[in-house]
C-alpha cells in the first residue's frame, strides 16, 4: 500500500506521485509519512523532503517552511517555496545569512515580535540551505 505525495508552492504544484515514505523536516524534528498512520497537520522548517519508493530515496526537495497534512493515505506538503537540491548555492545563502545577521543585530528594542519572528525563520532557513550544500558538496 502506498500513499499519494504532493509538493504544492504558492507558484505550483511540484510533485504529485505514489510514495512508500516522504520524510519531512517539522519544526520539531524530522517525520516520516506511511501509509497507515495516524493523523497529523504540523509546520515545516526549513530542510529536505526526502521521498521514498521501498527503502530508495527516489526525489529530494529543499523547502523553506510552509505545513504538510498526513493521512493514512496521503502527504500534501504546501511549501513557501520549493527547490531541488541541485539548484542549492552555499555561498548565496551565507550571503543571505549575513545580511539577515545585520538586520538582527540592528533590531531594536521595540521591534515588533512578527518582525523578530521573520528575521528568525529567514536565518534558520539560510542556515539550513548552507548546511544541505554543503553536504551534497562534500559526497
Amino acid at each position: 500500500m502506498a500513499l499519494r505525495a504532493e509538493i504544492v508552492s504558492p507558484e505550483k504544484r511540484c510533485v504529485s506521485r505514489e510514495a512508500d515514505m516522504v520524510v519531512v523536516p517539522g519544526s520539531e524534528g524530522d517525520i516520516a509519512a506511511m501509509p497507515g498512520m495516524a493523523p497529523v497537520m504540523l509546520y515545516l522548517r526549513g530542510g529536505v523532503i526526502d521521498i521514498y519508493e521501498g527503502d530508495k530515496i527516489v526525489d529530494r526537495f529543499f523547502v523553506s517552511g510552509g505545513f504538510v497534512d498526513m493521512a493514512p493515505d496521503h502527504c500534501i506538503i504546501l511549501a513557501d517555496s520549493v527547490r531541488k537540491l541541485e539548484e542549492l548555492d552555499a555561498d548565496d545563502a551565507q550571503k543571505r545569512l549575513d545580511n539577515l545577521e545585520l538586520a538582527w543585530s540592528q533590531l531594536g528594542p521595540d521591534a515588533a515580535p512578527v518582525e523578530r519572528n521573520d528575521l528568525t525563520h529567514q536565518i534558520q532557513v539560510a542556515q539550513a540551505e548552507i548546511d544541505t550544500a554543503r553536504t551534497l558538496n562534500a559526497h
